[in-house]
């Protein structure tokens, strides 16, 4: 074997040992950096769509100010709590995946933003929602990675 092809797999085994917490810092950076955003006046481009889907959500009952600074608290802490991952990782998911739950419900509280007319294509509002699909499925990694990790550790120890 060649040096170049075994420096190619040395480096592709050290990827795969540290894949998952690689993939969950990479994701709590994007998220941290997003929440942090929110809490400038008009420096995340995804603000306004934001308040008015949770506006939307709470039937406009808690004041815009007060959506923008909970969803960057929020997002914020999701990202926090992926990059340190430990104990915050499990709640974090959990953060995560109901955050989600709200950012696509988006493409059905305003459609007028999210598609185009007369056309299944999404508009660039809804391509930016659209694009988290990804984030979800890296986020269904590292929990399924998380949740059997803990299974083992918990057989491994008697518990079952």
């Amino acid at each position: 074997m060649t040096a170049g092809a075994q420096a190619l797999n040395r480096l592709a085994a050290y990827v795969n040992a540290h894949s998952h917490a690689l993939l969950r810092v990479t994701v709590g950076i994007v998220f941290f950096g997003f929440g942090v955003l929110k809490l400038f006046p008009s420096a995340s481009p995804a603000e306004q769509l934001a308040v008015d889907a949770a506006t939307k959500m709470t039937l406009g009952m808690v004041p815009e100010t007060v959506l923008l600074l909970s969803l960057a608290a929020l997002e914020t802490a999701i990202g926090i709590g992926l990059i340190v991952g430990r104990r915050l990782l499990r709640p974090a998911l959990v953060a995560f995946f109901l955050h989600m739950g709200g950012v696509f419900s988006t493409l059905l509280l305003l459609p007028d933003a999210m598609w185009q007319p007369h056309s299944p294509a999404p508009t660039m509002e809804g391509q930016y929602v659209v694009k988290n699909v990804v984030l979800v499925a890296v986020c269904l990694v590292v929990a399924a990675h998380e949740w059997s990790r803990g299974d083992r550790s918990r057989a491994g120890n008697g518990a079952g």
